[in-house]
């Protein structure tokens, strides 16, 4: 058979690609030890199987995603113009502190975690103004930012989660702290092997698994390091079938924040572009995660994330049934399938126009009568959807 897609994150699997065909029961052997539960074959270019098509599963999965998006979200409590310079500031300053928190570790320093409180206080309190300010800032990486905008995204990630499941402000601080630093332990992965642009020997794949207990030995030297913190550095990268490393929990044996740092981890690196492999749109990220949620990851978390962050979450490229194209600049607050859209770009004429803010809950006459038709590769269109992430 031929292997379209292994059905995991990126880092989790040993191949160096995800497309290959199939030459021997070792290989299959390999995807099993990888703990793949599911992957999707290529009909035209191997064998068949007795299984649902790609365009049958992918129904599914909408149909999935229909219910969820009918579930209430918190509104924000200022405009998302208002907020994006703030959230430009923090975002940079966090990244700083990272930098410096990597560069501590390499040398062999106690990490300082005084620093760090202020800046998960930023974050939080910027999340709770408008969490799509800071998360749709960080959604643009390049390859030499990624290890420390990674931390960053992760830290914000987590907090806005926290948040929306109600969670005690001094656990989602201490979240937000472990999230922040919780891949202290890459400081001790050789450049080499982090940024290598071809695949990985089983050795290298061997040292970058260590990066969480590594992280943990760190930390744990830091006198003002909290148990919370400890937890989620160690087990961001445990899954729920056992198959996760570095002590193989599954279940309950897993704590709640790790199992749902675990989630904010994934979707970050699987959206963002990196040596050995380009990020896919966030909407698409979100419904990777539902179908990985079956083995790897909590049900009921994945679907408590994607209603945090949207369906289409904000900066989100989408094209409208009118054939126009817009970037999601807020959620509806009942209906995710119905956010507030600013259209710039009309793909039937291949023209930019003058942007538009559409609120897609809203009928005909009342600004609305329109709906999403699918998300879009920012890269197809050739477009910068963070240009119009503030309202005309």
């Amino acid at each position: 058979m031929y292997i379209h897609e292994l059905s995991c994150d990126w880092m989790d699997h040993p191949f160096l690609r995800n497309r290959f065909l199939l030459a021997n029961d070792a290989e299959i052997q390999r995807i099993h030890a990888a703990g793949i539960r599911i992957v999707i074959i290529d009909t035209a270019r191997g064998l068949d199987a007795d299984a649902p098509t790609v365009e049958q599963a992918a129904a599914a999965t909408e149909v999935e995603m229909q219910d969820i998006a009918a579930r209430t979200v918190r509104p924000a409590r200022v405009p998302l113009g208002e907020e994006l310079e703030r959230a430009t500031r923090i975002r940079r300053q966090a990244a700083d502190l990272v930098k410096n928190v990597m560069t501590d570790a390499r040398l062999g320093k106690a990490i300082e975690v005084g620093p760090v409180r202020p800046v998960v206080q930023s974050i939080t309190e910027s999340i709770l103004r408008n969490p799509g300010a800071l998360t749709g800032l960080l959604r643009i990486k390049t390859k030499d930012d990624y290890t420390f905008l990674h931390s960053v995204s992760v830290c914000t990630l987590l907090v806005a989660f926290c948040h929306a499941r109600g969670m005690d402000d001094g656990i989602v601080r201490e979240a937000g702290l472990g999230a922040l630093l919780h891949d202290t332990g890459k400081a001790l992965v050789p450049d080499a092997i982090l940024n290598k642009p071809g695949p990985l020997t089983d050795e290298e794949f061997a040292i970058i698994r260590r990066h969480p207990e590594d992280g943990y030995n760190i930390l744990r030297r830091s006198p003002d390091i909290g148990e919370i913190a400890l937890d989620i550095t160690r087990h961001h990268h445990e899954r729920i079938d056992g198959s996760g490393y570095p002590d193989k929990l599954a279940g309950g044996e897993i704590g709640e924040l790790p199992k749902m740092a675990a989630i904010v981890d994934v979707y970050d690196a699987i959206t963002a572009d990196r040596c050995y492999h380009k990020g896919i749109p966030a909407a698409a990220a979100l419904r990777k995660l539902h179908e990985w949620s079956k083995f790897h990851f909590d049900p009921a978390l994945v679907q408590a994330f994607m209603r945090c962050v949207g369906i289409y979450p904000v900066g989100t490229l989408v094209l409208l049934e009118s054939g126009r194209l817009g970037v999601v600049v807020e959620p509806h607050e009942s209906n995710l399938l119905a956010p507030k859209v600013n259209v710039f770009f009309h793909t039937r004429r291949n023209v930019y126009i003058r942007p538009e803010l559409v609120d897609l809950s809203r009928g005909f006459g009342a600004g609305g009568a329109d709906k999403i038709v699918s998300h879009e590769n920012p890269v197809r269109w050739n477009v910068d959807p963070a240009r119009f992430m503030t309202p005309a």
